[in-house]
This record gives structure tokens, C-alpha cells and sequence, in this order.
């Protein structure tokens, strides 16, 4: 990362409310679950009230991609784990596919407690989750990102371009190259999606596999 870019990281984390960084002497799996314990009672947002579990985040700490979904399902909320049942059977399946598993990517959403219904999380509710995303990145420093689903990219691109449009480049989101692709749970709606999602899989693992040479 560069100078620059390391400095608009962390003007970003400023801007966002965070002021330290657990990171100084531990190991990043020591950060991570440090952070998880202490955001773990959470009431930044009105979505607290209906957690049962606070769903931080997992995968390798030193992994070279992240997976950044939108928000926890109700399988999620009841396990503390990000992408479980159907959808994440689903993700497993596509990882499986390219020849990655959970333990070699990190995994973790643009909120960290279930939306009522699985709706989607309104904006105040991203901005008050996205500096426990912010922190993570920073901890992890992957070089590669997929954004699944139009929240997750809308998001963090600052962008109200559709899914369509979206996927037709890669993005970089601080200094990172970063692809968009269909969400598990939208596959699983809309099995016509399935093959573009394969093509983005497919760019995804190209690039992933150059990265780890």
C-alpha cells in the first residue's frame, strides 16, 4: 500500500469514528477476536434489538481475499457465523469450485447484526456498522476483495449503479482491486444468475491464484 493510500485509510477510519486500532503487539487473529469481544454488545444502531448473536467475522486473518457480504440471516443471528445455511452452503459450493474453502478466504458483512426479515440494512445502519468493517480490512490488509450483493458494493463504492453495470469492471476500495458479484441468497431466488456469477467466480480465482505465486 502506498504512502497516500495509507494515509486516506486512515482518514477514513478517523472519519468514521475509529480513534485506535487494536493491532500493536498481537498476532491479527488475537486483534480480531479482541475486536469481536469488545463490540459485542453493540447498540450503535436500532439493529441490536433484535440480536441474538453478534456476527463479527471469520476466516483466515492473514487471508489475501475477503468476502464481504451484506448482513446476517436468521441462521447467522442464531449461530454468530457469517453465510450459513442455504446461502452459505451455496458459497461454500462456489469456493469449493474454485478450489478455495472458508479457512482461506476471510468472511464477514457489511453489518454485524440481522436486518428484521432479512431486509436490507438502511443506510443509517451501514454507517454505523462500516468502521468495525474499516477495522478489519485494515487488520487483515487483503489484497483482493469480492463484494456480494448490490448493499455490499453500493456500499462501500459509494455508488447507485445496479448489479448489472457493477459487475462489468473491477473497482478498487481503499487501494484494494475488488470484484462484484451476485449474493448466495439472490442465486438461490434466481438460478438464472447463476452462470454470470460462475464468470465473475472464474476472474476472481485468476486473480487470486496470480496473488499467491
Amino acid at each position: 500500500m502506498t504512502t497516500r493510500a495509507l494515509r486516506q485509510q486512515l482518514e477514513l477510519l478517523r472519519n468514521s469514528g475509529i480513534r485506535e486500532i487494536y493491532r500493536p503487539h498481537n498476532t491479527q487473529a488475537e486483534s480480531l477476536a479482541a475486536l469481536q469481544s469488545h463490540y459485542a454488545d453493540c447498540t450503535k444502531c436500532g439493529l441490536h434489538k433484535g440480536r441474538i448473536k453478534f456476527v463479527y467475522g471469520e476466516g483466515d486473518p492473514d487471508a489475501t481475499a475477503m468476502l464481504i457480504g451484506e448482513g446476517p440471516g436468521e441462521q447467522e443471528n442464531l449461530t454468530g457465523r457469517p453465510f450459513v445455511g442455504a446461502a452459505g452452503k451455496l458459497l461454500d459450493d462456489m469456493l469449493k469450485a474454485i478450489n478455495l474453502n472458508r479457512q482461506d478466504v476471510y468472511i464477514c458483512n457489511i453489518v454485524k447484526c440481522r436486518p428484521p426479515n432479512n431486509r436490507n440494512p438502511e443506510q443509517t445502519e451501514r454507517e454505523a456498522c462500516l468502521p468495525y468493517l474499516l477495522e478489519q480490512i485494515e487488520i487483515i490488509q487483503p489484497r483482493l476483495i469480492l463484494m456480494l450483493g448490490l448493499v455490499a458494493a453500493q456500499t462501500l463504492l459509494d455508488s447507485k449503479l445496479s448489479m448489472e453495470k457493477l459487475r462489468q469492471t473491477t473497482h478498487e476500495f481503499q487501494g484494494i482491486k475488488s470484484y462484484i458479484s451476485y449474493h448466495p441468497a439472490a442465486l438461490l431466488r434466481n438460478p438464472q444468475w447463476k452462470r454470470p456469477a460462475w464468470i465473475d467466480l472464474q476472474n476472481f480465482r485468476d486473480d487470486y491464484r496470480e496473488l499467491r505465486k
